[in-house]
């Protein structure tokens, strides 16, 4: 069994209040989560206005299919017009740790 948890932190385009980050930030993690099939939520930056923290994470048997995963989860992200990825980082868990 592998474990994979990426974490990406986003800085939002133009928001001004905590009610427009969220109709911002629900879409795209609503999306992640149908696409991908994969368990996701905002985890950080809860009270800013112009910044995220995704916690995307996801279970498989084999370790490439949680590597893809999680890239097609960046990408995904990267490629969102009103958002700009500032960081991502990745842990996965396999077997032997």
């Amino acid at each position: 069994m592998y474990v994979g948890a990426l974490e990406l932190d986003l800085l939002l385009g133009d928001v001004h209040s905590l009610k427009q980050k969220r109709s911002v930030v629900r879409p795209v993690v609503a999306e992640i989560r149908k696409r991908f099939e994969v368990s996701v939520a905002e985890a950080g930056h809860l009270d800013l206005h112009r910044r995220a923290l995704l916690g995307v994470a996801v279970v498989a048997a084999d370790g490439a299919h949680v590597r893809d995963v999680l890239d097609s989860c960046e990408r995904f992200v990267a490629g969102r017009p009103e958002l700009e990825l500032l960081t991502a980082h990745r842990r996965l868990l396999g077997p032997d740790d």
